[in-house]
């Protein structure tokens, strides 16, 4: 005797397992696109509102820790194999944003527990990427960047927090690559995917954009905490990756508004991080640079990352719901008499 309510319970399992299945190795985006926008709100004083983005970020990294370690244990094969692309390196990223939103939120030992994560994170996927990696490169291979530069910014603002002119100091490692791995990917990227990309092609510029913030998160601990000199090469370097930043945001914009990329696809979280790190960085450049103007931008820029966040977090949560509501479908109703299988 086999019930069709039994039945009905098992489609709608067997459903919502297919959907977790389904969750990419760029899944990590998601905090970090959640993180930076939170990061955005809290800079532009808007602390109450910026406590929703970071709840999201939160329970994201939570669900997705849980899933990763998941596949670790009961799906080896694939954990390895995902383990090798460079997408994989949004968990180290995702990891070191919300560490970085939680140190600015006073809890500087939960940001010094991520920054343990990421950096174990990073030793292990970083040599596996570089492995297999392939050539000519997507948006998504700046990764490679983004993931050294968020240990920075974490780094610094821990040693800020904390005033720790050790940290700060080692944050400058982490600086340095970051750049030079920018280089390694640039020269390899294949421009035409300002047209062909499904949203990670924002992470070009988002990787120069992390990375004028995290010179400029340097040069503010260099300042407070008088270390690392006069700051002098910090802020011209911080305004150099700043500018070289925003050169690319035209480009990104046209060849948006060109051929629109409507339709849902998980790398669109790569498409919000990157304009919430424009605000971000914004911030921190004018702030250490002294300008005013670059404020101004990223105020009003910020509230622009928060509708982005808004569009694309509505239209993640809605691809499931068709699936598991045709297995709802499926169940019979209460009432129904068991029938023989």
């Amino acid at each position: 005797m086999r019930s069709r309510t039994a039945d009905g319970q098992a489609t709608v399992i067997g459903r919502a397992t297919r959907v977790i299945e389904t969750v990419p190795p760029g899944a990590g985006a998601v905090v970090m696109g959640t993180g930076i926008v939170s990061i955005d709100l809290l800079l532009s004083g808007a602390a109450a509102v910026s406590l929703l983005p970071l709840l999201v970020a939160t329970i994201a990294w939570t669900l997705l820790g849980i899933l990763l370690a998941g596949r670790f244990l009961w799906d080896r094969p694939r954990f390895d194999r995902e383990a090798t692309l460079p997408a994989a390196l949004t968990g180290v990223a995702g990891t070191a944003v919300l560490g970085t939103r939680l140190t600015l939120l006073g809890w500087e030992w939960a940001g010094a527990a991520m920054l343990g994560i990421a950096v174990l994170l990073w030793l292990a996927l970083v040599g596996r990427v570089l492995r297999r990696w392939a050539t000519p490169t997507a948006g998504v291979s700046f990764m490679l960047t983004v993931s050294t530069q968020s240990l920075a910014v974490l780094l610094a603002a821990l040693g800020s927090a904390e005033r720790a002119v050790w940290l700060v100091g080692l944050a400058v490692a982490p600086l340095t690559l970051g750049a030079g791995l920018y280089a390694f990917v640039a020269s390899r990227f294949d421009v035409r995917q300002l047209i062909r990309g499904s949203g990670d092609q924002w992470v070009a510029g988002g990787a120069l954009a992390i990375s004028a913030l995290a010179c400029a998160r340097v040069t503010l601990a260099s300042q407070a905490l008088h270390v690392l000199g006069d700051g002098g090469a910090l802020r011209g370097a911080t305004l150099a990756l700043w500018v070289a930043a925003m050169a690319w945001l035209p480009f990104l914009l046209v060849t948006e508004l060109t051929v629109p990329r409507i339709r849902y696809d998980t790398r669109r979280w790569a498409t919000v991080f990157p304009v919430g790190m424009y605000a971000a960085c914004s911030f921190l450049a004018g702030s250490a640079l002294g300008w005013d103007g670059l404020r101004d931008f990223a105020q009003i820029w910020s509230w622009i990352a928060l509708v982005v966040w808004g569009v694309v977090l509505v239209a993640m949560l809605w691809q499931p719901i068709p699936l598991l509501r045709a297995a709802r479908s499926r169940a019979p109703r209460v009432g129904d008499e068991p029938v023989e299988g």
